[in-house]
């Protein structure tokens, strides 16, 4: 599947989970909004690892560094968001409004790459290599989810934004 396709399919994902998460702490239950963070949160993880791992590094040497960095920097913050919340009980005080800057981080994150990033790499790269981008990216995210619980991961990259080679 071509990268680009599959990081805006699933930017239109994560927003719409994130959107049910929001829902959720007005209307549901806590187990309800934890179970929905849980899968925003793998998928926010998987997500971004594969970005980090497989779509950056391929893209960094195109003339896309200063984007890449803008980049990297608001994964880090969407990571400490995300470890923020997965402490909190989904009661206490700051939760809700971590939950609605986790999602206002993300839709602008989206919007940057998609308006930024992406029309950039689609000029420089041959359809079949984002194509091969994409399988290598859908690999890890699968392996990734297979370790189990992708978002308990983010705990550990919250010291500083990913470095690209």
């Amino acid at each position: 599947m071509n990268a680009i396709d599959l990081l805006i399919l699933q930017h239109r994902t994560l927003e719409s989970r994130l959107e049910d998460l929001m829902t959720a702490i007005d209307t549901g239950s806590a187990a309800r909004v934890k179970a929905l963070l849980a899968e925003a949160g793998d998928d926010l993880a998987v997500h971004i690892g594969s970005e980090e791992r497989v779509f950056y590094p391929a893209v960094k040497a195109r003339r896309t560094e200063d984007i890449l960095m803008e980049s990297l920097e608001e994964h880090l913050s969407l990571k400490r968001l995300l470890a923020d919340l997965l402490t909190l009980a989904p009661g206490e005080e700051t939760f809700k409004p971590k939950a609605k800057v986790l999602q206002e981080q993300t839709e602008h994150h989206h919007k940057e790459e998609e308006n930024n990033l992406f029309p950039k790499v689609q000029k420089l790269f041959e359809p079949k290599v984002l194509d091969a981008l994409g399988d290598e990216m859908l690999s890890l995210q699968q392996r990734l989810r297979d370790d189990g619980d992708p978002r308990c991961a983010v705990r550990t990259e919250t010291g500083g934004a990913k470095q690209l080679p």
